[in-house]
């Protein structure tokens, strides 16, 4: 068994081990910027963006799953938290009495728009600014695309 298994290599490992490492710290590091500057959470702020670029700043607890990569369960939790806090509401869907909306509000809005120039802030010192624009391009070509093929095969979490 163990001679059938497709082992790395070393620039395979390190590609592993560096993504790994990279997407650790670096996330860490903005998430504790946000929570100084802000208070927020990256889970939450991730929310908040999800739900601002969205039509009427709303988005079926589903799709909003799918969209920042949380099991269903956890993504309820989350809104409920969000919720208590003005952040975002729950709205019944009028077409299917069981789909549920996460809608943003205005005070989740202006909460999202006061914290995001220190996240950008912090985004381009923890990452952007560490990388020449060629790097950048590598990145902005290849991860989407690592996204979709990975997100596509990914079974459905319940």
């Amino acid at each position: 068994m163990r001679d059938e298994v497709p082992w790395l290599d070393d620039q395979e490992s390190l590609a592993w081990r560096g993504w790994i490492d990279a997407a650790s710290v670096i996330l860490r590091l903005i998430e504790q910027d946000l929570k100084a500057e802000s208070g927020m959470t990256f889970d939450d702020y991730e929310v908040l963006v999800e739900l601002s670029e969205s039509t009427n700043r709303r988005m079926r607890l589903a799709d909003l799953a799918d969209a920042v990569v949380h099991s269903p369960s956890r993504l309820s939790q989350r809104v409920d938290r969000m919720a208590e806090k003005g952040l975002v509401r729950r709205e019944r869907d009028d077409d299917d009495r069981r789909g549920i909306w996460a809608v943003l509000t205005d005070e989740g809005l202006a909460i999202l728009e006061a914290a995001a120039p220190a996240h950008v802030v912090s985004v381009r010192r923890h990452l952007i600014d560490r990388l020449d624009r060629d790097s950048i391009g590598q990145l902005a070509e290849i991860l989407p695309k690592l996204v979709s093929d990975v997100r596509n095969e990914a079974p459905n979490e319940g």
